[in-house]
């Protein structure tokens, strides 16, 4: 399956793992950013086609900021298939910091895009999603992550409250971030780790919620009542990997 890319950095990222059915699209024109591109491309065996304006225009709309580069990107071929959360626990093996990400209802790609590159910097080693009321990873995601979305394991399953209780079998102590749970910084999180974040608006389902371990929040001031969930979700990360990345 293939899908459109536009930005230096996700163009970037995504070459990587281009296979050679991806094309690349850049300016008549040249410059230096699409020149590095096009280096990298042809190391990858990736096709390059210059075209005019025009043709950006009809491959990803006027209203894209493509800055004269479209990558048409479709994966190398491999024999791999997405995990399901056991086959997760068995790969993981008797890793004692693992940290899991579960997301229920972020449906803003722009949203679920920074959360995936805050995700790499932590070195998450899952994000999970509901495969109901949530963004698919799409061409906003991949911007918007700056490549990170191509590192970052992403799961989509049919129910969470399902795939938590399999996982706190297995030793993980889920945190479900409220505004009416503990400080964050009072709590120690160590261990099997797996952070919960829902909407901004109904925040977490009550299933969800009342599965969770313990249900944390980051005390805030201002005149706003509530953080960004990708915001949010950068803080709460760096609260678990405060200790092991020092």
């Amino acid at each position: 399956m293939s899908e459109l890319i536009i930005g230096f950095h996700p163009i970037e990222e995504a070459l990587k793992t281009a296979g050679p059915s991806s094309i690349l699209y850049v300016d008549q024109q040249p410059n230096k950013r699409n020149n590095l591109l096009s280096k990298q491309a042809t190391k990858q065996h990736v096709q390059i086609k210059q075209v005019a304006p025009a043709e950006f225009d009809r491959l990803v709309g006027k209203q894209a900021k493509h800055k004269g580069a479209v990558l048409l990107y479709s994966p190398k071929a491999t024999a791999s298939r997405k995990l399901d959360v056991k086959e997760y626990l068995d790969q993981l093996g008797e890793k004692k910091d693992a940290l899991v990400l579960f997301l229920d209802g972020i449906t803003d790609p722009q949203n679920l895009g920074a959360i995936l590159r805050s995700a790499d910097l932590f070195n998450v080693d899952l994000v999970v999603i509901p495969e109901r009321r949530s963004a698919s990873q799409n061409t906003t995601v991949m911007k918007v992550s700056a490549g990170a979305s191509r590192y970052v394991p992403v799961l989509t399953v049919k129910n969470l409250v399902r795939e938590m209780q399999t996982m706190q079998q297995e030793g993980f102590w889920f945190y479900g971030a409220d505004m009416g749970g503990d400080a964050v910084h009072t709590v120690k999180m160590d261990g099997r780790v797996a952070l919960v974040l829902g909407s901004e608006g109904a925040g977490l389902g009550r299933l969800v919620h009342d599965t969770c371990d313990k249900i944390i929040a980051i005390p805030i001031g201002g005149h706003i009542d509530s953080l960004n969930v990708s915001v949010a979700a950068g803080i709460l990360l760096y609260e678990v990997r405060r200790g092991t990345m020092a």
